[in-house]
């Protein structure tokens, strides 16, 4: 191979490790994403007691347009639908035996660095709900007609399978009780594990790699004729 081409290689091969790029993060999903049919199962958000038992089928149903409660809860969108524990959106539930749910979305960052992970988000329920990340509490919603925001820092974040939930609690007491959790994430990213690991090692300053830079091509330049000057 030229040796101009050999040492333009190299020195893109460092470039390129100094400028890694963080992506976003995979499985991270808002409630009914992608889904435009009403009482369609969202099998991203696995539904369970706070004990990890399933119920009502052990994943929601989007609350895909209007009907009651879609006003007074949160008016639904095509980014986001409620989940609903089962297709009857408006069915009403006993808050003795079934007053708190669970809500959990699982997303893995095998080959990525869990220190440079990040997001963001927002969220509502009926009638509230605390977010944690690995049992790291990153946010409170106090009702259905709002948004509140979540975020998760870099501490939260584990190597492999990384566990969101969202605990509702539907507790109260009289007549008409639905319940149903709403997510939307807005921002998130990680960088990649080996490109996390070049990152990490001592790089040359930018002056330095320039340097670095012009003396390989001049290496290239005149290794030949230097080469022709000794026989």
């Amino acid at each position: 191979m030229n040796k101009n081409i050999m040492a333009a290689l190299l020195v893109s091969s460092v470039l390129f490790s100094v400028n890694a790029q963080a992506v976003p993060i995979v499985g991270l999903y808002n409630t009914g994403e992608g889904i435009t049919v009403d009482k369609t199962t969202d099998t991203n958000y696995q539904l369970t007691n706070l004990s990890g038992s399933s119920i009502y089928g052990g994943y929601g149903e989007a609350a895909v347009g209007s009907g009651w409660p879609i006003s007074p809860w949160l008016a639904d969108s095509s980014t986001s639908h409620w989940l609903t524990p089962t297709a009857d959106r408006s069915q009403s539930y006993d808050p003795v035996k079934n007053g708190f749910y669970l809500w959990t979305l699982a997303f893995d960052l095998t080959r990525f660095e869990p220190s440079t992970a990040s997001f963001t988000g927002r969220f509502s329920a009926d009638n509230n709900a605390v977010a944690f990340l690995n049992d790291n509490p990153i946010g409170i919603a106090s009702d259905f007609a709002n948004w509140y925001s979540f975020a998760a820092i870099s501490d939260y974040f584990v190597a492999g399978i990384n566990t969101l939930e969202f605990r509702v609690a539907n507790i109260k007491s009289s007549s008409g009780n639905p319940t149903g959790l709403r997510v939307e994430f807005t921002a998130s990213d990680v960088s990649p594990l080996i490109q996390a690991n070049a990152l990490s090692m001592q790089v040359p300053a930018p002056g330095a790699l320039a340097l670095i830079s012009v003396g390989l091509l001049m290496f290239a330049g005149v290794e030949k004729p230097r080469l022709l000057a000794s026989k």
